[in-house]
């Protein structure tokens, strides 16, 4: 298995990619329509028009990183929202093709306020 460092942040696409695209298209998508930086440290996440491939390109210290995966049945499905930030846990997520938008996040504990 090939490690990755944690990134600094995760950006979902949330057009669709040409597949065929390699590492200098998938940068250049980056730069001329997102306005961003390619080798900022940000792992840019792209699906294609049916959803069904996804590639990842991120800046590795001295060149690009460019992962990707095929699903041979489903469909990755995106968070929603406008913002393309996510975060680990929904990339997690989206990788395993689970549809956030059926989840449910239970109650969780927290600490009572004791300045009371």
């Amino acid at each position: 298995m090939i490690g990755m460092g944690p990134p600094g942040r995760i950006f979902l696409y949330r057009g669709a990619a040409d597949m065929r695209k390699g590492f200098d298209g998938l940068a250049g998508i980056v730069r001329g329509e997102l306005g961003a930086d390619p080798m900022d440290g940000t792992l840019f996440v792209f699906l294609n028009r049916h959803r069904r491939a996804l590639k990842a390109l991120y800046w590795d210290r001295d060149g690009f990183a460019l992962w990707s995966k095929r699903l041979e049945r489903g469909r990755f499905a995106p968070p929603p929202g406008d913002s393309g930030v996510i975060g680990r846990a929904e990339l997690a997520l989206l990788l395993e093709g689970i549809d956030v938008q059926v989840l449910h996040r239970g109650e969780r504990w927290s600490r009572p306020d004791t300045n009371r």
